[in-house]
């Protein structure tokens, strides 16, 4: 099973809005979210709250993608996430997810018994490539037990 597999399996809101996972890796994270009518805004464009679940889902993916290893011993958990709307989204929407710290530093901070804070950077852009928005998701691994 894929991460976008998974993620559609295990958060409804993914499949609800039709999320599509097009590339999913520890240094990438890439999903779509289609052009659909029922989650418009009053100008026509996907709505606020659908770019946010967009971005923030690809920000689960990368976490999942970068630290899916260990997920026996720690959950994964946004703690807290800051957007920015720069210019009028029509149409489909991609967000593209990036790391902000190397994952062996994080890793590390869990191996020493801290439960480590990283921030996920995502862009998200219109089909012709404009710049739509910005949003920062810092995530926690919250040790098990």
């Amino acid at each position: 099973m894929t991460v976008g597999e998974m993620l559609a399996a295990t958060v409804p809101m993914a499949r609800t809005l039709n999320l599509e996972f097009l590339e999913t890796t520890p240094e990438r994270a890439v999903v779509r979210l289609p052009d659909q009518a029922d989650y418009h805004n009053h100008v026509g464009g996907p709505h606020a709250g659908a770019m946010f679940t967009l971005a923030e889902s690809a920000s689960g993916a990368i976490v999942i993608a970068a630290f899916g290893d260990q997920m026996s011993r720690a959950v994964p958990l946004a703690v807290k996430a800051e957007i920015g709307y720069k210019k009028l989204a029509m149409g489909e929407v991609t967000a593209t997810a990036t790391l902000g710290r190397p994952m062996a530093d994080v890793v590390a901070e869990l191996d020493a018994g801290q439960r480590p804070e990283f921030p996920v950077a995502i862009e998200i852009q219109r089909a012709d490539g404009a710049v739509t928005g910005e949003m920062t998701v810092v995530w926690t691994l919250r040790p098990n037990g």
